[in-house]
């Protein structure tokens, strides 16, 4: 598998896009060229020189500060929401689809109702009841983001169930909790990882949504969303303000999708289409 991997051009650059953003969130202090909070205002809406190669936005803070610095709320949030959604998802899933019967039909009828609703409508109304603030986004995020996971470990655990190796697991008197984790995991994780991948790049996306909307991370803290909510009134006159923000948004989706491509491919060759 890794050598499919290392073969695929787009996923090398994805791998690369996914380290330069890490070293840049754990070395933010080092390579920032200034504070993130740093105001001045005689300054402000200055286009891109050599002392401020990407500009200041609207209150005289430096641009590249704050957009390295706001790489760690993305990679903070990316992380952690697909962490725990990612284990939800797995627990509720194996449970569902190992046991079958009431428990089956009703974690289901749960997932079916979250997944009725659109996922940003959710995350915006469960934002205005928590109240804005960091942590309330990983736990909105959470929230919604394990029924994805739990249906496609269910659909997987349903095929698995039913194989001989489980089946002589049962009749050895091996317990649920050693083959769910002993058995059946080590068969799901492929898929389960691919779609963790792919859901990074979810989470960060929805992380910026819910900072524009301001039900996210609030100021003076740097956010890529926030930033583009505040070069919103001036695009015209500083259209730097948004660009950049933009393009750092862009640039790391694009990472995890193209690595999320190669880890599909390299799991499952018959879903690569030529």
């Amino acid at each position: 598998m890794l050598k499919k991997l290392l073969k695929n051009k787009l996923t090398i650059m994805g791998l690369i896009i996914i380290g330069t953003l890490l070293g840049t969130a754990l070395l933010a202090p080092v390579i920032a060229p200034y504070p993130p909070t740093r105001i001045n205002l005689a300054h402000r809406l200055t286009k891109p020189n050599r002392q401020h190669i990407l500009g200041r936005d609207s209150l005289g803070r430096d641009i590249l500060s704050r957009i390295i610095y706001g790489s760690r709320i993305s990679i903070y949030v990316g992380f952690v929401t697909i962490g725990v959604s990612a284990l939800l998802g797995f627990f509720f899933g194996a449970i569902a689809g190992l046991y079958g019967g009431w428990v089956d039909e009703l974690i289901m009828r749960i997932v079916d109702i979250l997944l009725a609703f659109p996922g940003i409508l959710l995350a915006i109304a469960l934002m205005a009841v928590l109240g804005p603030s960091l942590n309330n986004v990983i736990l909105t995020l959470c929230l919604i983001g394990w029924v994805g996971y739990a249906r496609l470990v269910r659909g997987q655990i349903l095929f698995l169930r039913e194989t001989e190796f489980i089946l002589a697991a049962k009749a050895l008197g091996i317990s649920s909790f050693r083959i769910i984790f002993c058995h059946l995991l080590p068969n799901i994780l492929g898929p389960l990882i691919v779609q963790a991948t792919f859901g990074v790049a979810g989470s960060i996306v929805a992380e910026a949504g819910l900072s524009f909307l301001g039900l996210g991370v609030q100021p003076p803290t740097p956010s890529w969303g926030a930033m583009l909510n505040e070069g919103r009134s001036v695009i015209l006159q500083a259209p730097h303000l948004t660009t950049f923000p933009g393009l750092a948004i862009m640039l790391v989706v694009l990472g995890f999708n193209f690595v999320g491509d190669g880890l599909r491919d390299a799991v499952d060759p018959k879903l690569k289409i030529f």
